[in-house]
C-alpha cells in the first residue's frame, strides 16, 4: 500500500498482508458468518449458573454497545456495508464521533457480542468466541485501513495520528458533536433491524437460562410478551422505512 505522512515516511504501522486478506474475506461474509458462529457457540455449550447478576451485566454491556452505535449513527452516519461486498468508502469521514475514535461502530458491535456471551456465560464461548470476534474485527479494520491508506494517503495517515483506532474519547464528545444535530430518524432507519435481532436473541438466552436455573416453565410468558413487543416495533419501523413515511 502506498501513502504516508506529509514528510514522505509512513506514520501508521500497516497490518501484515495475511491480516488484510483475512479482513477482506470476512468483510464479504460477516452478515452470515457472525450470526452462525455465535449461534453455533451457544448451541454447543452449556451455560453456568452464576446468578442474576451475570445476566444483568451482559444486558448492560450489550445495551452500552447499542447506545454507542445509536449515538454514532445519530450524529454522523458512515457507510460500513461496502459496495458489492467489498470494502468501499465514499469519503474520509473524520468529524463527529469519528473524531473520537476511528471505529466506534465496531466497538459498539463488539460490546453487543460480548454482552450476549456474558448473558449465556459458558466458559467455552469466552475461550473461542472472544478471540474469534476480536480477530475478525481487527482483520476487517486492517482491510479498511489498507483501502483508505491507498485512497487517501497522507490525509488518512494524519487522521490516524490524531485519533485512536479503538478507544473512544468520550471526554471530548461535547466538543466533537457541537453544532451537529442529532438525527433520531436516521437512528431508527439504520438501527432498527440489528437492534431487534440482538435484543430478541438476548431475550431467548435469558429465557433458556431462567428455565434451567431459576424458575419453572410457567414463567416463560413474560419472555414471549417481550419478544412480541420487539417484533411489533421491528415491523412498525420497517413499515415506515419501506413506505418512506419516515426519512432521514
Amino acid at each position: 500500500m502506498t501513502g504516508g505522512s506529509p514528510s514522505g515516511s509512513p506514520r501508521v504501522a500497516r497490518a501484515p498482508s495475511w491480516l488484510i486478506a483475512l479482513g477482506n474475506r470476512v468483510f464479504k461474509t460477516r452478515d452470515l458468518l457472525f450470526p452462525v458462529v455465535l449461534i453455533g457457540l451457544i448451541a454447543a455449550t452449556e451455560p453456568r449458573n452464576s446468578g442474576r447478576a451475570i445476566e444483568w451485566l451482559g444486558v448492560a454491556v450489550a445495551t452500552l454497545g447499542q447506545l454507542l452505535r445509536a449515538t454514532v449513527v445519530g450524529y454522523r452516519y458512515i457507510v460500513r456495508g461496502g459496495r458489492n461486498r467489498e470494502v468501499y468508502a465514499e469519503g474520509l469521514v473524520t468529524s463527529g464521533f469519528f473524531s473520537l475514535s476511528r471505529n466506534p461502530l465496531y466497538v459498539g458491535n463488539l460490546l453487543i457480542i460480548v454482552g450476549l456471551l456474558i448473558i449465556w456465560n459458558a466458559p467455552l464461548t469466552y475461550l473461542i468466541g472472544l478471540p474469534f470476534f476480536l480477530l475478525c474485527y481487527r482483520a476487517i479494520v486492517a482491510a479498511e485501513e489498507a483501502y483508505l491508506n491507498e485512497k487517501y494517503g497522507a490525509e488518512f495517515d494524519a487522521y490516524c495520528d490524531r485519533v485512536p483506532r479503538w478507544w473512544v474519547r468520550l471526554g471530548q464528545m461535547g466538543e466533537a458533536t457541537r453544532g451537529i444535530p442529532f438525527n433520531w430518524r436516521r437512528v431508527i432507519l439504520k438501527e432498527y433491524g440489528s437492534a431487534a435481532y440482538w435484543i430478541a436473541g438476548a431475550i431467548v438466552l435469558l429465557m433458556i437460562r431462567d428455565s434451567r436455573f431459576f424458575v419453572g416453565i410457567t414463567s416463560r410468558a413474560p419472555y414471549f410478551v417481550a419478544l412480541a413487543v420487539v417484533v411489533v416495533l421491528w415491523a412498525i419501523a420497517r413499515y415506515f422505512k419501506k413506505s418512506k413515511r419516515l426519512r432521514e
